[in-house]
């Protein structure tokens, strides 16, 4: 059996914890076996209308009056005992901050390894592993040992696909034993943040906007567009770096990974660094005036020319088509 911790938000799971369990699916597929899953928080027995379709027969519920909010060592502690009992071949988790974080404690307690980033998995008594490493720059292949194993799925980079057949799937409440330390640590509340619009992470379409947009002021022609396709705003480090946007914006390596359907990258070069945020999108379509830049190599379809007389036009095209 493979066992997938889930997150969710009051009840609906996040898109990274459904592109999980699509490869936990996989893996259960490979190995024979079946999908359970685990979630934790207010809410949670809502998972279930959802998750069935993606193969779960089993969502264990951790309840605890002190579990209302996350706690590392707490869910950490949780996963651990409830591992004990179903001695599940796997453990997966998104490859999130909390995934990676739980995982971690989980193998630091078992003293077993855990592979973090993961994109393909072959089951064998060792599982061979495609993982991303140095921020996506990299694939690694590796042997991954112990038991269980202990992977994360790399974010936005599984198509979230759901099962050829649904069910509902059994939901069993799971009560842990958990001591006053394994709260020392956890979240006490969740600020919204100030920035309007569409998350980047969640957007469908984005468009973003580099070096060649020459000033925060020329920005307006690519929020103008963005606003048109319902898209969100993005951009390179290098117009965070000029002071245009600000870092929430920024696509890349260092800033946010987004898999839209369409990217519409203006006056952007398509550096490495970038191309990390931005090579989980399904199309691009790139506009810049060098026909030589790395990002039309990374395009589907691309625009050769100014993108101050090429936005402006297609915004004007969207506007009488609409």
């Amino acid at each position: 059996m493979v066992l997938c911790l889930l997150e969710h938000e009051d009840g609906t799971p996040e898109d990274t914890s459904l592109e999980t369990l699509t490869l936990a699916r996989d893996v259960a597929e490979q190995a024979g076996s079946s999908v359970q899953a685990v979630v934790f928080g207010d809410g949670a027995d809502a998972v279930a209308d959802e998750v069935g379709d993606f193969g779960v027969e089993t969502l264990h519920v951790v309840q605890h009056e002190e579990l209302s909010a996350y706690a590392p060592a707490a869910w950490a502690e949780s996963l651990d005992q409830l591992v004990e009992d179903l001695e599940p071949a796997a453990v997966l988790a998104p490859g999130s901050d909390r995934g990676h974080e739980v995982l971690a404690r989980l193998g630091a307690t078992r003293d077993v390894p855990m592979a973090a980033n993961c994109m393909e998995v072959t089951v064998g008594d060792a599982y061979e592993v495609a993982r991303q490493r140095w921020g996506g720059t990299l694939i690694e292949h590796a042997a991954l040992h112990g038991e269980p194993k202990l992977l994360t799925a790399a974010a936005n980079e599984i198509g979230a696909e759901p099962a050829a057949d649904g069910s509902d799937p059994a939901v069993e409440p799971f009560s842990p034993s958990l001591e006053a330390a394994a709260f020392e640590v956890g979240v006490e509340r969740i600020e919204e943040s100030e920035e309007e619009g569409i998350p980047l992470g969640e957007a469908r379409v984005v468009v973003g906007g580099g070096r060649g947009v020459g000033s925060a002021e020329d920005f307006d022609q690519l929020e103008e567009l963005a606003d048109l396709l319902g898209a969100a705003i993005g951009s390179s480090r290098a117009a965070v770096n000029e002071g245009w946007r600000s870092h929430d914006d920024q696509i890349g390596q260092t800033g946010a990974k987004i898999s839209p359907k369409l990217y519409i990258p203006c006056g952007i070069s398509g550096a490495v660094q970038h191309m990390v945020g931005a090579k989980g999108s399904d199309n691009i379509l790139a506009i810049n005036t060098d026909p030589e830049a790395a990002i039309i190599g990374h395009a589907d379809w691309a625009v050769v020319g100014d993108l101050h007389e090429v936005v402006p036009a297609l915004n004007e095209a969207i506007r009488e088509r609409s």
